[in-house]
């Protein structure tokens, strides 16, 4: 119980030293974010109506 108990104390001094991000941060990084999602989806979708033509005419 002991290990425990040093383990959570730790983990909750390793906490109290992490910068968590602000609002502005926060939405500029799900922008970011989702526009990589967009970005990749179309590109696959792309990607794979492509290869779906070509297995078409195989």
């Amino acid at each position: 119980m002991q290990k425990v108990s040093s383990f959570l104390e730790s983990v909750n001094k390793e906490m109290g030293k992490v910068r968590w991000p602000n609002r502005r941060e926060m939405v500029s990084y799900s922008a970011a974010t989702l526009f990589f999602i967009l970005i990749f989806a179309s590109f696959f979708t792309v990607l794979d109506f492509i290869l779906a033509f070509f297995k078409g005419l195989v």
